[in-house]
């Protein structure tokens, strides 16, 4: 266990600076700041972002480069903010693009690709893209304890990540957390604090301990690097789509940092000359209707989203202030997507038609993702011949509680071949 004798940080980069890294730049006004642990702009109080010095990126990067790299995220370290080599989080990234004919069948969608980071490693969903970069950024800046603020998946990257490299750690949940998602904690030995509240109770607390203890809290003072970490899908998808950005992703909102990176990742490659730039790309949002700030603003025509207490199955998406759902709603707007909602019947049912369909099983999360990408489909904001990728984040059995009641029982024999008999052939 960390105390808070450990001495902070160094206050400025041990490394010196990167090749590939210009600093971190102000969302509202634009300041430049130098690349430390710091996420809020102290002149306007606006998000900070990692800014890269695109005109020597160019130079360097090639798809035949990126070809050469390892498979993994980190074949696209260019344009992620380490400036050493990578030490931790190695095999993060590279999941498969499911080309989902027999769901697309179902929806009437003749393109349809699932981007399954149920098979993430090392825990099994997209967190562990965004903790394999925020980790190696922690330990470039000199920290020895690592935290977080967590609806579960983030909690579990952080704990096997600090587990691997033999980090301190403290994750901060929810005290109705599901038990797959604690057990996915407890058994990489950090300090798992349980608080009586919901998530925007915890990253408050985060937020207060991070002010006084000289630690590394991803989705806090590290949150600029770790954010960045998120780009990785749409680097992928492009690549796997044969160097192409498709027509239409659903991506899930919580936050709503990762529909922002992808939106992001797709623009860098485009600006670059990677691939070609997609102009009919449409960015949507898919977010439970237990907590749904974000598509009750687009419903609305508004550009603000209101808080909201959450109360959905979809745990992992609960998070009723998110930080960055002004900008999830800009980037909607700006590429003519949509925010839709699922209820927790609907998110239910939409876990097992991409089980039943694909062979996927997908936690709450997916589930709405599905659901959402069936409302699209329906109302035809989704093509039949659009290119669409939808992105399935985190792995089903880690929710298994919300299909209790849902699933049919077990059909129960005597060892007989006669007792068998009966079930095949009732009659």
């Amino acid at each position: 266990m960390s105390n808070p004798s450990v001495p902070p940080p160094p206050s400025s980069d041990p490394e010196g600076g990167s090749l590939y890294l210009r600093g971190l730049k102000c969302r509202e006004c634009g300041r430049i700041y130098d690349l430390l642990p710091v996420h809020v702009c102290d002149f306007c109080f606006g998000p900070l972002e990692v800014d890269y010095k695109y005109e020597t990126i160019r130079a360097g990067l090639s798809r035949e480069s990126i070809e050469r790299g390892p498979k993994s995220l980190w074949r696209y370290k260019a344009l992620l903010p380490i400036v050493g080599e990578p030490t931790a989080g190695l095999h993060a990234g590279m999941t498969p693009l499911v080309r989902a004919e027999r769901l697309g069948k179902v929806l009437g969608l003749k393109n349809l690709y699932i981007k399954n980071d149920t098979v993430n490693h090392p825990t099994l969903s997209f967190k562990d893209r965004v903790v394999a970069v925020a980790i190696n950024r922690a330990r470039e800046l000199g920290f020895k304890t690592v935290a977080c603020a967590s609806t579960g998946n983030l909690a579990n990257s952080v704990s096997a990540h600090a587990a691997s490299i033999g980090m301190n750690c403290f994750v901060f949940i929810p005290h109705d957390l599901e038990a797959g998602k604690i057990l996915g904690n407890l058994v990489y030995k950090p300090t798992v604090v349980s608080v009586r509240g919901n998530y925007d109770d915890v990253n408050r607390l985060c937020s207060e301990i991070g002010a006084e203890y000289p630690w590394a809290f991803v989705n806090i003072n590290i949150r600029p690097y770790y954010a960045e970490g998120s780009k990785s899908l749409a680097f992928e998808t492009a690549e796997q789509l044969g160097w192409k950005i498709p027509d239409q992703v659903v991506v899930p909102i919580a936050s709503g940092s990762l529909l922002t990176k992808i939106w992001k990742g797709f623009q860098e490659f485009a600006n670059l000359g990677i691939v070609k730039e997609n102009p009919l790309l449409k960015v949507n949002g898919a977010q439970a209707s237990g907590c749904s700030p974000v598509f009750q603003a687009f419903q609305a025509g508004r550009t603000q989203f209101v808080p909201v207490k959450p109360k959905t199955i979809a745990k992992s998406l609960a998070i009723g202030n998110p930080a960055d759902g002004y900008y999830a709603l800009d980037v909607v707007g700006r590429s003519k997507g949509q925010v839709e909602a699922a209820t927790d019947p609907e998110i239910v049912e939409g876990m097992v038609l991409l089980a039943e369909t694909e062979g996927i099983f997908a936690e709450t999360a997916g589930g709405v993702t599905v659901a959402c990408l069936k409302k699209l489909a329906q109302k035809k904001a989704i093509r039949p011949d659009d290119v669409t990728v939808a992105y399935i984040t985190g792995n089903g059995l880690k929710t298994m509680e919300a299909l209790t009641g849902f699933l049919p029982e077990p059909v129960g024999i005597d060892p007989t071949l006669t007792s068998f008999r009966k079930i095949v052939n009732p009659s």
